[in-house]
């Protein structure tokens, strides 16, 4: 089984970032820690600051991997051009955030993705990619 997950803006800057909001921790040391926990998935990784990027990236994974987690940071509530993405590969998508966007701005409680993906989990941390991981392996 294949894992892609897939990071949006200002997530490569996890561990430093509003600690409050989303922990101390780097998300690279936390990948390293997933694919420890579920040496049975075969899991790929990318983060990038830029929409087109992403984009691509659904492109290219989105045929091969059995799942993708997306936490598509601020683009969840802005890039229908992302949404269209996930509507247009065969992979399911998990839309993931860590913290609990509704306890947030009220720009946040919208996700253009939501609609189109299989599932969401949010507010639980970087725990929230685990549970991605555990739903698809529970389904």
């Amino acid at each position: 089984m294949k894992i892609s997950i897939i990071n949006g803006p200002n997530l490569n800057l996890l561990g430093t970032r509003e600690p409050a909001v989303y922990g101390n921790q780097t998300f690279d040391k936390y990948y390293e820690e997933i694919k420890k926990l579920f040496p049975q998935i075969t899991f790929d990784y990318f983060q990038s600051n830029i929409e087109g990027e992403l984009i691509n990236r659904l492109h290219e994974v989105g045929f091969s991997s059995d799942t993708i987690l997306l936490n598509a940071g601020a683009y969840t509530h802005t890039s229908v051009a992302i949404g269209d993405a996930i509507k247009s590969i065969d992979s399911s998508v998990i839309e993931i955030h860590i913290s609990n966007t509704f306890a947030r701005e009220d720009f946040r409680h919208t996700s253009y993705l939501t609609p189109v993906v299989k599932g969401l989990i949010i507010g639980f941390g970087l725990d929230s990619y685990r549970l991605g991981v555990e739903s698809v392996l529970n389904k």
